[in-house]
């Protein structure tokens, strides 16, 4: 199986003598899981740096050969994180969300509006996630439920669209 991870990268040599890789605690939680994984890591195109069309490129055609995306969303998400939960959708590639309740993107009993939410999780996240665990460790509980459901594709925009376009009446 490969699994494409997707998450913070440092910026800069600066940032990445401080940088906790959180790749290898998901690298062995995943290996545990599955056997010959084959893990693409973004992270290698790094000396790419300064060719944003080579990086994206490079990512893009990551997620292309992977059987699964496997997002981390335990801290703020980046842009080049988001689209490639857009991308991953593009190539209908299953998207695992590692989103642990109150953080960022996750919030519990939220009120808007006078309606309390109890497991608020961002919108876009969650449209464009095919399971959220909150732990990598649950790896094997989203693997499993992953072959259980049809995996998204790009087409979540146009229905999303139609949804909310139906719930405002404007249809």
């Amino acid at each position: 199986m490969k699994v494409y991870l997707a998450g913070s990268v440092p910026k800069g040599d600066k940032e990445a003598k401080d940088f906790v890789d959180w790749r290898k605690n998901y690298t062995e939680a995943i290996s545990k899981v599955v056997d010959n994984v084959e893990l693409f890591d973004p992270n290698v195109f790094y000396a790419l740096e300064g060719d944003s069309k080579g990086v994206a490129g490079a990512d893009c055609w990551n997620i292309q050969q992977s059987d699964i995306v496997v997002i981390n969303a335990e801290e703020k998400m980046g842009a080049g994180t988001a689209m490639e939960m857009v991308v991953a959708k593009y190539f209908t590639k299953p998207v695992i969300t590692v989103l642990p309740k109150d953080t960022h993107h996750r919030k519990t009993n939220l009120h808007f509006e006078g309606k309390l939410v109890e497991d608020w999780i961002h919108p876009f996240i969650d449209t464009f996630s095919d399971v959220v665990i909150e732990d990598i460790k649950n790896f094997s509980v989203a693997l499993d439920k992953v072959k259980d459901i049809q995996t998204k594709n790009i087409r979540i925009i146009d229905e999303s669209i139609d949804y909310a376009k139906n719930l405002m009446g404007k249809t």
